[in-house]
């Protein structure tokens, strides 16, 4: 008999992510001979203990749910990787460096899943879930890295980094470990040669674009 939010002792909260997390853990065994797909979503439920309804009830969007809670996990374990280390005693290049490298670790412990996953996210459909996974995860990394810029620093910094982890995952899925991290370091100097390149440089955004940047950073931090 499956589980129900109504038989949930501590709540529908309290059932959900108990659920979520069983569910994923059966869908990382499933997902590398299966595929990332609604029928391995299905039946990872039927491992879990649930229904096909609950299933539908706790993931609505079916295997786009699985994989942000996938991405999610990973951030989490990567963030926790990175708990020991003071970010401020380190150069910004490094702290990103280190971020990065810990959220990718983070994301091959799953490997055999992990190449389902990212295929699923290739797919033209899932872009835009790609982009703000992807997006998620450069948030937690940049607040780690203790970032406050409420400008529009906010919001290219995290462009920029999820682009560096997405491109990184890639290349560590096609060549390797060695590959991947000398791929982070060439776009981290790309990164620092502009970043060096703006400051010396009398180019600025447009007043409009400047003002709209400012109250988009008091909205994000009030």
């Amino acid at each position: 008999m499956s589980e129900t939010l109504d038989a949930a002792p501590q709540g529908a909260e309290d059932w959900a992510a108990g659920a979520e997390r069983r569910v994923l853990d059966a869908a990382l065994t499933l997902a590398p001979t299966s595929g990332w797909s609604q029928a391995t979503l299905l039946a990872a439920g039927r491992a879990a203990g649930l229904s096909e309804a609950d299933v539908g009830l706790l993931m609505p969007r079916g295997p786009a749910d699985l994989a942000a809670l996938l991405s999610r996990r990973h951030d989490a374990a990567g963030l926790a990787a990175l708990a020991d280390i003071d970010p401020l005693a380190l150069k910004i290049r490094e702290r990103i460096a280190r971020a990065v490298e810990a959220r990718i670790d983070a994301a091959f412990a799953d490997e055999a899943a992990l190449r389902r996953w990212a295929g699923f996210l290739a797919l033209p459909g899932h872009a835009a879930l790609g982009l703000r996974l992807g997006w998620e995860s450069a948030d937690a990394l940049w607040r780690w890295a203790g970032d406050v810029a409420a400008d529009e620093n906010h919001y290219s910094k995290r462009a920029i980094l999820a682009s560096i982890l997405t491109g990184a995952l890639a290349v560590r899925l096609q060549s390797g470990r060695e590959a991947a991290e000398a791929f982070v370091a060439r776009r981290i100097d790309n990164v620092m040669a502009f970043e060096k390149w703006k400051a010396t440089t009398r180019f600025r955004p447009s007043a409009a674009l400047d003002s709209a940047a400012r109250l988009l950073g008091r909205l994000r931090y009030r």
